[in-house]
């Protein structure tokens, strides 16, 4: 098919797309937004807990501590214990387990991944979820449940911040601080902080003026709204809200306050990409039928087909892979002159892009009543430039006569006032507001993380990564012996995070029961290993900036800015099924190249 019989124009579409970004850059990027610190602390509580647990502060000795409790945390402590590794202590400021399942309990939580795929060791407990797309409460059960199976309760210190981690080189010990005076000691530590688990909030004039109620949807206010996690937020009756972004989260709990309040006003900057989520309870006879090592090998057939590698079968066939089934469609549809070079598929998957795309806004226009609001909703942008969304009742809700799109054409808000949001040059005035603002994710680690690593030569982790991360695999770093990270950064990105997640926990694994096996004493990466693989980061990562700077701002690109994040901190450009690879590759040797072991 050429240009011509299309039924849209690329060019055009390129335009619109390029337009609508550059209008929403800003010069300040990630430092529009506010740290929950100071003034907004109160913005992190738990709302979750009756009390805080009191305990005496520990200055024990234990060979391995985890740091964080959701499925990073989890995963590595499961995997610790596959090893045979007894002596585990997690950290984790919750609660409880669950990491951002535990947080996120606004009404409508629940994965945009399907959950056969996104939830970890379903085989390991013998547990498959009860729909395609799960809800947070039983999310939250799951990690539970994980955390009970590989007994990670016992030795686990909830309520707890670490507040700073310092090595001991006498000692060959991280000595961990928390904000319950802990001093423990530690032979090797696993940070599994997470990527999306501290709050941010957006850096609006007067933002500290508004004298109403205010929440971030990571720390749901049911004591203010009423209801629950099913909705029925009976305490907005009578109250005018004001809900402020609309990604994820807000697709989710929109429906709920706009089914509620008397009043909502959604307060939008960038339409997000609303597709079908056609969820479904799980077939019992389908469930029954599932043979040993069915949760790995859908997994994998996910990763491949997100990742544009075409796969015989579609095992999930939902929203998410869709857009590889149109790019196979349109080879198919060329045959013969279908070129498969690298340039030839990038080429075909722009055009399914641009297909898919014009469905979404279809979508938009076809469910919303009124013509100017639909086409505000219409997202102008590729698919991946923002996490796509997926739902049944976000685009409904705006037929409600109660709601209102507040669209600022990418301008965002103009200020807060003490009694409402002033946006396009007028005031809302509202009760209530609403932070659907997410996560810190583009900022540096150790402000991420809440607390500051200090290493063998003194020098804080901050410091050695002014310039950009220095990992090998990202995972281990130089002069900072014994210590593991889980996260993103100079890793294989996927789309279900946990995927990743699971590959790192093995690998962490395999490295610290080698060390304990082998009466090691420390792990440290050698300089010129962690400085190869940072180059080859550095060069894969060249091959996705051209999309990500085309992308309208968000946390996928540095918020439009994906140049002034060092090239070396971004995500493995060589894609997660080729990293999954290398590490595995990387074990198999048996003799842990690049790692120096001291005895």
């Amino acid at each position: 098919m050429t240009a011509t019989d299309l039924p849209f124009d690329p060019d055009a579409l390129r335009a619109k797309y390029r337009a609508e970004r550059d209008k929403r850059v800003r010069l300040d990027g990630n430092e529009q937004y506010l740290e929950v610190a100071g003034d907004y602390s109160d913005f992190v509580d738990d709302p979750y807990i009756e009390s805080v647990l009191e305990r005496s502060p520990l200055d024990d000795d234990t060979e391995v501590i985890v740091i964080g409790g959701g499925f990073g945390g989890l995963l590595a402590g499961a995997r610790l214990r596959d090893a045979g590794i007894s002596d585990i202590r997690l950290i984790e400021k919750g609660g409880d387990f669950g990491g951002t399942w535990y947080w996120n309990r606004y009404p409508g939580a629940m994965c945009d991944v399907e959950s056969y795929v996104y939830l970890p060791l379903l085989e390991e407990l013998d547990y498959v979820p009860t729909e395609k797309y799960v809800h947070a409460a039983e999310i939250l059960e799951h990690s539970r449940a994980i955390g009970a199976h590989y007994d990670l309760y016992d030795n686990a210190c909830f309520q707890t911040e670490v507040t700073g981690m310092r090595w001991d080189d006498d000692e060959a010990r991280w000595i961990v601080s928390t904000n319950r005076g802990d001093e423990m000691r530690a032979k090797f530590v696993v940070m599994a902080n997470g990527p999306l688990h501290r709050p941010k909030l957006p850096g609006i004039d007067g933002i500290t003026d508004y004298t109403g109620h205010t929440f971030h949807t990571s720390r749901w206010d049911y004591h203010y709204t009423g209801g629950g996690p099913h909705g029925d937020l009976t305490g907005l009756r009578g109250k005018r809200v004001g809900i402020i972004g609309t990604g994820a989260t807000a697709v989710q709990c929109v429906p709920h306050l706009g089914e509620s309040a008397d009043e909502l006003y959604v307060f939008q900057r960038t339409p997000s990409s609303i597709d079908v989520r056609n969820n479904r309870p799980t077939d019992p006879d389908w469930a029954a039928s599932l043979e040993p090592g069915w949760q790995t090998e859908r997994m994998q057939n996910f990763n491949a087909l997100v990742s544009g590698q075409p796969q015989p079968v579609d095992l999930v066939d939902d929203g998410w892979t869709d857009i590889i089934g149109k790019l196979l469609v349109r080879i198919q549809r060329e045959g013969a002159d279908a070129d498969l070079s690298p340039e030839g598929i990038a080429a075909s998957m722009e055009l399914a892009d641009f297909e898919k795309m014009e469905e979404i806004r279809r979508r938009a226009q076809e469910i919303v009543d009124d013509p100017d609001t639909a086409e505000a909703l219409k997202p102008w942008y590729r698919q991946f430039c923002k996490r796509p969304c997926f739902h049944d009742d976000y685009l409904d809700t705006f037929n409600r006569p109660s709601v209102s799109l507040v669209d600022t054409d990418g301008r965002g808000i103009d200020r807060i006032t003490a009694g409402g949001v002033v946006a396009n040059g007028v005031e809302y005035e509202v009760d209530c507001i609403v932070f659907a603002t997410g996560f810190e994710v583009g900022t540096d680690y150790s402000r991420r993380a809440g607390y500051e690593v200090t290493g063998r030569l003194g020098r804080t982790l901050t410091e050695k990564w002014a310039d950009g991360m220095e990992t090998l695999h990202g995972i281990v770093s130089h002069e900072f012996p014994n210590l593991f990270i889980m996260s993103p950064g100079q890793a294989g990105f996927t789309v279900s995070f946990p995927h990743l997640l699971g590959e790192q926990a093995t690998h962490i694994a395999y490295i610290i029961d080698h060390a304990l096996a082998n009466d090691v004493d420390s792990v440290e990466v050698e300089p010129d290993a962690e400085a190869a693989w940072v180059q080859q980061v550095i060069d894969k990562s060249r091959v996705s900036l051209p999309f990500l700077e085309s992308c309208t701002p968000g946390y996928y690109n540095n918020e439009g800015q994906p140049e002034k994040r060092a090239a070396q901190n971004s995500t493995y450009g060589g894609g997660s099924i080729e990293y999954f690879q290398i590490l595995a590759d990387w074990r198999a040797d048996g003799s842990l190249p690049g790692l120096q072991l001291t005895r």
